[in-house]
């Protein structure tokens, strides 16, 4: 039999990578061959397919015997199933004001879930005991959204990583206040390798009631997964994952993915190696006269304070973003596929550029 045919053209330089954001690589080779064996023959739709309830056997493998994966498209909408699932309407969730669901969601945890956020200021993108306490208070104050979950990213948006202890002084606290506690875990592979630890270490482990379970930054072409571990506190997942657009058809294709990352140890290699080149990235930054890291490179981000001009020129040889440009911090990301070459190409034009400024 001849092979099919395809017309499909290849549109991008495969060896340009930059260091915008971790979604920009492609999925792993191991993702793409997983693929391809769940393809083929029909499988009953809407994750009543083996792939989706094998799935199901892994994740309790890392998440302990009470855990259940719900797939889902992508991030957003895993947290905002998660935080539906977890609150009421009249509910509000206390966050980090640098969160992902506050700041790059488009508002969608309050304008699809109608569920109100609780910002608190920190220094380094960590919520603790102490600032939740700054919003946890009025449950019976019918004029204020009532605090019903505390929601924590990890790794954080600016790249720092708890640990277990942290996270467990925060269930404890939360829990003890009658909330639950959902972990934003888009880079919690990049946690877990950082810290050398097992993924269950900072969710099951210390009191997690609900995760976003991440795969597309870490090697997968799409799909997360929303991990229910305390079944007690979720209410209607699956009515809730359908009504706000992310209940699969074909979910062997999402459960795939999955299977190929969490099965073995693929998570694990991918995002120690990601954690790795961002601490190459790191040092050789720290030799740059005039750069300045901002925070603990604890995953596989750096952010840095470097002039305003400089970060524009260098944005023309490789893609990154400006964290806050009024203040010239720039966000580097590291991605499974990022090689040492490409770190010390950056570094070099790095060096270039910031040598006007010191003339």
């Amino acid at each position: 039999m001849n092979p099919p045919r395809t017309d499909a053209r290849r549109h991008h330089d495969p060896q340009v990578r930059g260091f915008a954001s971790d979604n920009y690589a492609g999925a792993h080779p191991e993702v793409l061959a997983a693929l391809a064996l769940a393809n083929g023959g029909h499988q009953v739709a809407y994750g009543a397919d083996a792939y989706t309830q094998n799935l199901q056997q892994i994740v309790r493998s890392h998440f302990g015997p009470t855990a259940e994966a719900f797939p889902v498209f992508n991030g957003t909408g895993a947290n905002v199933v998660a935080l539906q699932a977890v609150t009421d309407r009249w509910g509000a969730v206390i966050c980090a004001e640098s969160a992902h669901i506050n700041v790059d969601e488009g508002g969608a945890p309050e304008r699809m879930a109608g569920l109100k956020l609780l910002t608190v200021p920190t220094p380094d993108g960590k919520l603790t005991p102490e600032l939740i306490d700054r919003q946890a208070y009025g449950w019976e104050d019918e004029h204020r959204a009532m605090p019903q979950a505390v929601s924590i990213t990890q790794s954080t948006e600016l790249g720092t990583v708890y640990t277990p202890g942290e996270i467990r002084a925060i269930c404890e606290h939360a829990h003890a206040h009658g909330m639950t506690v959902h972990l934003d875990g888009s880079r919690l592979a990049n946690a877990a390798a950082s810290l050398d630890v097992p993924m269950r270490a900072l969710t099951n482990a210390v009191g997690v009631d609900i995760l976003s379970l991440g795969g597309t930054k870490n090697g997968a072409v799409y799909g997360e997964a929303v991990v229910v571990i305390n079944q007690d506190a979720v209410r209607h997942m699956k009515h809730i994952r359908k009504m706000s657009m992310q209940l699969a058809s074909k979910m062997r294709f999402v459960s795939v993915q999955l299977e190929a990352l969490f099965a073995k140890d693929l998570w694990l290699r991918n995002a120690r190696h990601a954690n790795e080149m961002a601490q190459r990235l790191a040092e050789g930054v720290r030799a740059v006269h005039g750069v300045e890291i901002c925070h603990p490179v604890q995953a596989n981000g750096v952010f840095a304070r470097l002039p305003h001009e400089v970060g524009e020129r260098l944005q023309k040889r490789f893609r990154f973003y400006f964290w806050d440009e009024a203040a010239g911090v720039v966000r580097w990301m590291c991605a499974f596929d990022t090689t040492e070459e490409d770190v010390d190409a950056f570094v070099a034009a790095l060096k270039e550029e910031m040598a006007p400024a010191h003339r």
